[in-house]
């Protein structure tokens, strides 16, 4: 199947997923679930890239397996800890109130972004899929930066959600583990996992646009829907504790 072929039917399927969860999103009165369609459905796009024909050889198989492990890991913590355990996230509660009557149709382009969100992360994993070179050191590399990306996102979630589900927490702010180091650890060892598309992709033709995936999972961290949505959370929920 050619790229192009590739793209549309893997941004229809996106755009029906998101549209979906929309619907559930509306019946639930809870959005949470945007966060579970964007890092499933990109698990489930890059599952597609691989299935219809991207790359070929070692590359391909590499590269499915660390990104769909990524993804698997990411939905299944989502779903378990932000969707069925608890009410809609802080964020989702504040654009709701602030949207008002018009909630619905802006959720709606909101799930939306995701679709084009997704694709702008597929970039870097589509070039790393068809990257040619034999594996070697760099893939090595790679390797090793994704195991302590997954190992550091993994814990910081788990030691989130123990906090989280002892009532003792409540109104205090977690502090203790790789939380005493860091904000938002979480969000750190994420960025960190994208580097690897860059050492994956390394010799492609293609590899400058592997950064697209570094500069823009950054720019949402530090400047919108990452960092200051949370801390604006945090801020009115916590007070001076945060």
């Amino acid at each position: 199947m050619l790229w192009t072929e590739q793209l549309l039917t893997g941004g229809v399927g996106l755009v029906l997923l998101m549209t979906g969860l929309w619907v559930v999103q509306w019946l639930r009165t809870d959005a949470t679930v945007v966060d579970v369609g964007w890092a499933g459905g990109l698990g489930l796009f890059v599952l597609f890239l691989s299935a219809t024909g991207a790359g070929s050889g070692s590359h391909r198989w590499l590269v499915t397996a660390l990104a769909g492990l990524w993804a698997l890991r990411l939905t299944a913590y989502l779903l378990a800890n932000r969707v069925w355990r608890r009410g809609e996230d802080g964020r989702y509660q504040n654009l709701r109130k602030y949207w008002g009557d018009r909630a619905q149709p802006y959720f709606f382009l909101l799930f939306q972004l995701q679709v084009v969100l997704a694709l702008i992360f597929a970039v870097p994993i589509w070039i790393a899929l068809t990257n040619e070179r034999p594996l070697g050191w760099l893939d090595l590399v790679a390797g090793a930066i994704w195991a302590v990306s997954i190992l550091g996102e993994s814990a910081s979630d788990l030691q989130l959600a123990r906090f989280r589900a002892d009532p003792a927490s409540k109104g205090k702010v977690l502090d203790r583990g790789l939380w005493r180091y860091s904000r938002h650890p979480n969000y750190f060892f994420e960025w960190m996992h994208w580097w690897i598309y860059p050492l994956l992709a390394w010799g492609h033709p293609w590899w400058p646009l592997t950064l697209v995936g570094l500069g823009f999972m950054l720019l949402f961290l530090l400047f919108a829907t990452g960092i200051p949505a949370t801390e604006a959370h945090m801020l009115r929920s916590r007070g001076d504790a945060f």
